[in-house]
């Protein structure tokens, strides 16, 4: 199976539509680069988007809480793993796919020279009526990007 490396910009794309694309393209064996994870939009009703990240976040196990799922208020953590609940995380197929996956904020100077890919899904703008950027929810729950 032939390697092939991608970057994505994903500026004002939905972020569950360019997941899922994603996770197809690391299950076929492929290296997938996200870049300006920040920008990404997720749509829906502004506060249950923002409710329901709160309470992934401060979910807690009773009996052990050292073994609660981890949800991170970063934006590139964020989008990583929301692609990974894409993924067949628990089996070695999904986690080698998973390893292959690099998401950054902004656009580092090393994937600036590559080229782009265009990603042939629904923008933010042409979706849905009200979304919120990765990083605005980022901000709702408490994380400060500089």
């Amino acid at each position: 199976m032939a390697e092939k490396e991608y970057v994505i910009d994903c500026d004002s794309r939905i972020l569950g539509r360019l997941a899922s694309h994603v996770a197809k393209l690391l299950l076929q064996g492929n290296r997938v680069t996200l870049v300006n994870a920040e920008k990404a939009a997720i749509s829906g009703h502004v506060s249950n988007i923002v409710a329901n990240y709160k309470q992934k976040i401060e979910f807690q196990d009773k009996a052990n809480p050292e073994h609660s799922p981890y949800w991170s208020r970063r934006p590139d953590f964020l989008v990583k793993r929301i692609v990974r609940g894409m993924l067949p995380y628990k089996k070695a197929t999904g986690r080698d796919a998973y390893k292959r996956l690099r998401v950054y904020v902004g656009v580092p100077a090393e994937v600036a020279k590559q080229k782009m890919e265009k990603v042939e899904i629904k923008g933010s703008e042409e979706a849905y009526e009200t979304s919120i950027s990765v990083k605005e929810l980022s901000e709702k729950l408490g994380y400060r990007l500089n």
